[in-house]
């Protein structure tokens, strides 16, 4: 990867690791069905009345909005109204890393080099180690929903990699359109009418602007400046170069829960949070000296130099 692409994945990193500080916000106002199915809702009217649709195959562009939207974000939301705490939630999430490395090897013969295996083997140590240390504080049912959240991503990234959208941001933009009518189902099913009119009626009041706050922050800088970046970036490189980086999130949450919330990081969290930094990094390739503005740089030396001579 070049210096400026990672730099924009460090910057998804952050947006993402701010996003689950803005999702325990947003819980506290919005139940997580109707949350998620909002979420995507205020995405998808301005897209279909603005946007053109991106020229992508539609099994791509559903498999994506489902997979991404539809999927995640319930398992995700209900994992963390039931209990899953903010700082492990970034963490669990992130097992969408090592699904979308093995699934993009096994479905998609995605090639990878001994330095990534090791760097992606070294970065779920860490993972590992800091759910041990922090599995006492969650039960288990809201832990099995975070890593069905992160199954749903990786899948997501793999539909992402197959559309190899020409236009990234419309691509992600109509993914939105997906997720709204089965999520506004879902939660009319599950959350009931009443809770749901409660919820959208107490938003506009004063005691709801956090609310409404947090669920700007994840339209906007979670989903349309993140997800668009990281979009980009897999249409650029193989699943398993760009989602390493994803195990840099955790660390921002984490960090974000424990200044904000409260939640403090034992120093096994600490040392493996470390070792996932060392192993996003040995993960990701060096990105290839190109050899064509090599030579040209040497020729522009070398008319400098006769030059001066002269």
């Amino acid at each position: 990867m070049t210096v400026r692409d990672r730099l924009a994945a460090l910057l998804v990193v952050v947006l993402w690791g701010g996003n689950f500080l803005a999702m325990h916000i947003a819980l506290e106002h919005f139940p997580p069905l109707l949350l998620a199915a909002v979420r995507f809702l205020v995405i998808a009217v301005p897209t279909v009345l603005l946007v053109p649709r991106p020229n992508v195959r539609w099994r791509w562009l559903v498999g994506y909005g489902f997979f991404f939207g539809t999927a995640q974000f319930p398992f995700l939301f209900m994992g963390m109204k039931l209990g899953l705490p903010t700082g492990l939630a970034s963490l669990v999430l992130q097992a969408a890393a090592p699904f979308t490395v093995l699934l993009g090897a096994v479905l998609l013969r995605e090639r990878l080099a001994r330095r990534q295996v090791t760097g992606v083997l070294l970065a779920v140590g860490g993972l590992a180690a800091i759910a041990v240390a922090r599995s006492a504080v969650a039960p288990a049912l809201p832990l099995v929903l975070g890593l069905l959240a992160a199954l749903s991503w990786a899948f997501g990234n793999l539909c992402s990699r197959r559309a190899d959208p020409a236009e990234p941001m419309r691509f992600m933009l109509w993914m939105s359109v997906v997720p709204p009518v089965p999520l506004f189902a879902l939660s009319l099913a599950v959350e009931g009418p009443g809770a749901m009119g409660e919820a959208l009626a107490s938003a506009v009041t004063p005691g709801g602007w956090a609310g409404l706050a947090a669920l700007g922050y994840l339209v906007l800088c979670a989903t349309v400046l993140g997800l668009g970046v990281w979009t980009a970036l897999l249409t650029r490189y193989p699943a398993g170069t760009v989602a390493p980086y994803c195990m840099l999130v955790p660390v921002v949450g984490m960090g974000l829960a424990a200044l904000v919330l409260g939640e403090r990081p034992s120093w096994v969290e600490l040392v493996a949070g470390a070792v996932i930094v060392g192993g996003v990094l040995l993960g990701t390739p060096r990105p290839p000296r190109p050899r064509a503005r090599t030579e040209e740089g040497a020729a522009e030396r070398a008319i400098a130099e006769v030059t001066r001579a002269t």
